[in-house]
């Protein structure tokens, strides 16, 4: 296939809500030396890409500002030292930026080839949340079989993924939601025990079903108002893990006290800044030891809505609204 001079991407209007989102043509990007170009067939809508929308989370230096942060696709074009990816392989692809269009250039390294019996849309939806889940929660969070973990936000593109992958590698998983049906979901994917957080108190669940001992990871993306509560529900050498901050990312009058005493770790991270060959090491990662579950089909993507490119702006809305179950994406062509 003939590569065009143009395309089509999604180009934010300055900073603002999902209707600074439109359509726009314009040049291709044109991959460096260690990136291929991919034809783009799906991308997914992530968080990252509302606050960047927002004007709240800026893209680093040397990145597309085109928001989107992994696509599923065709190679159509391989940079002069690209390694491990060859023309016209279907790869998904943790992106730098530029996922929201019809071609995008990625780092060869952080592509990794499209499970047994997958389509764009379910390969697609797999490398911003793979990616995050295991370096958070098995990398900086230890999480080890046998141990028990809290995910908050298990019905989430994230929490989904966490749930599946905890719960595969041997351990307890607990979860919190904000309904019945996300309740139900969580359950579905491997949680042993969920909590409605509109209803119940989840620091009191968790002691209940771990009869007070407490958990031994806690995936965490809300923030400030659930920071003293996180550290009462940790096991003693617990490990809260901080992914983002929906709520706040301040805390005042905090106690540290439990942090001493129960000799708890508090860590996170963020992934976009990472390096290639930090991201690379992970992809690595992910290709031996989760990519062969995906392909025996014991875990994969929750879809909860697709959209095409040209509505970016609905799939937008709908993610800020909060009421789906997994992953949002845009089907590209």
């Amino acid at each position: 296939m003939a590569i065009p001079e143009s395309m089509t991407y999604i180009a934010a209007e300055g900073a603002g809500g999902p209707g600074v989102l439109k359509p726009m043509t314009g040049p291709l990007p044109v991959p460096k030396p260690e990136e291929v170009l991919v034809r783009v067939l799906a991308a997914g809508v992530n968080r990252p890409d509302v606050l960047q929308r927002q004007g709240s989370y800026p893209p680093p230096p040397g990145a597309s500002p085109v928001l989107g942060l992994e696509i599923a696709g065709e190679v159509v074009a391989v940079g002069t030292e690209a390694r491990g990816v060859g023309l016209g392989e279907r790869v998904c692809a943790l992106a730098n930026g530029g996922g929201y269009a019809e071609y995008c250039a990625v780092p060869a390294a952080q592509c990794l080839a499209w499970p047994t019996g997958y389509d764009a849309i379910r390969a697609g939806a797999l490398p911003e949340t793979y990616f995050t889940v295991w370096a958070n929660l098995f990398e900086h969070g230890r999480l080890q079989s046998g141990e028990s973990v809290l995910i908050h936000g298990g019905s989430s593109g994230i929490g989904v993924t966490a749930i599946q992958l905890a719960h595969a590698f041997g351990a307890t998983v607990y979860a919190t939601a904000g309904s019945e049906e996300k309740v139900a979901a969580c359950r579905r994917l491997g949680a042993a025990e969920a909590i409605n957080y509109r209803e119940s108190d989840f620091v009191e669940v968790v002691r209940r079903v771990t009869s007070g001992r407490g958990v031994d990871v806690i995936l965490d993306m809300v923030g400030g108002p659930y920071m003293a509560r996180n550290i009462r529900s940790l096991a003693r050498d617990g490990r809260l893990v901080l992914i983002a901050f929906l709520q706040g990312s301040k805390v005042e009058n905090f106690d540290f006290v439990q942090v001493m005493t129960k000799r708890l770790t508090i860590t996170g991270s963020t992934m976009r800044p990472r390096s290639t060959a930090e991201k690379a090491a992970i992809a690595a990662t992910l290709r031996e030891r989760v990519w062969p579950l995906l392909d025996d089909g014991r875990l994969g993507p929750v879809i909860h809505a697709v959209f095409p490119l040209a509505d970016a702006a609905a799939a937008h809305r709908l993610m800020e609204r909060g009421a789906h179950i997994g992953k949002i994406m845009l089907e590209v062509a």
